[in-house]
């Protein structure tokens, strides 16, 4: 017997999204591939983490002016009104503090922002007949894992900082959320590390003082911003005692956005969870010579001290997302790094 496959081609709608934190290092990334693919991104953006002359970069990369608010996401009133006065279709939340080594520092700050503008989404969405909602949570919510590569179905351990306790706490709250509001249908997008930047180089990460994070960190240092890179610890039980990472293009991220959208639009449950990353892991001395190799640039560090908050090692088990969403990751570890070193010139011209 021959048996003859029927592909049945999905149609999904284009919708009007709002974008909190749309103007931020993975926001605006995001923001690029709605407009590729026909949506309508609204920013919600109070340029803590980010600049306005990002969005001139926006336009001049997709050739449409955004619309933007300059508004905090506490700022509950502020909030409904622009639901009122766009009545978008889904929600992509992005505007959260996402520094490990900062939120064991300042905790409060960090559950007053990553909680409490969550909390005034989930007040206004079911006012406002919203049909989708996309979160960004990371994998820090698996904590100090036992077994990598960690699925969607790892234990959730005791968070290893503030910021990983937020994204576990908000988690929980959208879960909780999901349970009442049938009607909301919800993706959790658990990040691993976003790098890179752009192609075109007109848009990437832009940190506020000495970065927390190793990419800009290396791209500064090799650009003579900084006089060296601080590598935290180099005695973890890795194979040259640097931590593992999974570091993922952040345009490969913002498409799994897009995929997520879509993916909604043509489900019957309403709550989801998906790992994004690349599903191998580089070790932070690995990443620096990955750069070095793709630049010609040298990059001068010393080995400090751990960083509290940091685990030894994480990477991602991605085959739901390539299964459900037919998402892949399209850039290699060096084209992300050469993207995030042409973001780096470009901010130095």
């Amino acid at each position: 017997m021959i048996k003859i496959r029927i592909r049945f081609e999905v149609q999904t709608e284009r919708m009007k999204i709002l974008v909190t934190g749309g103007a931020g290092f993975i926001g605006s990334h995001t923001v690029v591939e709605l407009f590729n693919n026909g949506d309508v991104p609204i920013i919600i953006d109070d340029f803590r983490n980010s600049d306005p002359f990002i969005l001139e970069r926006l336009k001049e990369i997709t050739g449409n002016t955004p619309v933007f608010y300059n508004l905090d996401c506490l700022d509950l009133k502020g909030l409904e009104d622009v639901f009122e006065k766009e009545k978008p279709e889904g929600v992509v939340h992005f505007a959260a503090y996402k520094a490990v080594g900062e939120s064991v520092e300042k905790p409060v700050m960090y559950y007053e922002n990553n909680i409490g503008t969550l909390i005034n989404l989930l007040k206004l969405v079911p006012q406002h007949n919203i049909n989708y909602f996309v979160f960004s949570s990371s994998c820090t919510v698996y904590g100090d894992p036992e077994v990598i590569p960690v699925t969607e179905q790892s234990p959730i351990q005791e968070a290893s900082s503030p910021y990983g306790y937020t994204k576990q706490v908000c988690e929980k709250m959208l879960q909780d959320f999901c349970k009442v509001n049938q009607n909301i249908k919800t993706v959790l997008l658990r990040y691993f590390n976003p790098i890179g930047s752009h192609p075109s180089g007109l848009i990437g990460e832009l940190p506020n003082g000495v970065p927390n994070n190793l990419v800009p960190y290396v791209t500064q240092t090799a650009a003579g911003q900084r006089d060296q890179l601080t590598i935290n610890g180099g005695d973890y039980n890795t194979s040259d005692g640097t931590c593992i990472r999974d570091y993922i293009h952040v345009s490969d991220l913002a498409d799994a956005h897009v995929k997520a959208f879509a993916f909604l639009q043509n489900q019957i449950s309403n709550f989801h969870v998906f790992n994004v990353g690349t599903g191998s892991g580089s070790t932070v001395l690995e990443v620096v010579k990955a750069f070095e190799k793709a630049t010609k640039v040298t990059v001068k560090y010393f080995i400090g001290p751990r960083r509290e908050g940091d685990v030894v090692s994480i990477f991602a088990d991605n085959s739901k997302i390539l299964t459900e969403l037919d998402w892949r990751p399209k850039f290699s570890l060096e084209e992300a790094l050469l993207h995030s070193w042409r973001w780096q010139q470009s901010l130095s011209d």
